[in-house]
């Protein structure tokens, strides 16, 4: 049975015009979840790898990581993100992890 998801957290957040979290301190896993479910995306364990490694770049750089940087240093190959996050991968991947829109993506 698929878990149940509560979209109204994310009532409570501001957002910026292109959908990205303000504050990247408000976030959590439950927030992560509701902004991937309200883009449709079921999150998966490689997902987690993503966002998490995201969050990492982020707390260590002060940065969103590229598509670059995620598939050289994150490990996941680019076919692959554009698999798991459909369109924009380090777009995508920022969103859910509640960071900024990262340098580069238009």
């Amino acid at each position: 049975m698929p878990e149940t998801i509560d979209l109204t957290i994310l009532e409570t957040l501001d957002f910026d015009d292109d959908g990205f979290m303000t504050d990247a301190n408000d976030w959590t896993p439950a927030i992560g979840k509701a902004i991937a479910a309200a883009l449709e995306l079921e999150l998966t364990e490689r997902h987690w790898d993503v966002i998490n490694f995201s969050r990492a770049e982020f707390a260590e750089h002060g940065d969103a990581p590229s598509l670059r940087k995620i598939t050289k240093v994150g490990g996941v190959p680019t076919k692959e993100l554009y698999v798991l996050f459909p369109g924009g991968p380090a777009k995508l991947a920022a969103q859910i992890a509640g960071l900024p829109k990262p340098t580069g993506c238009i």
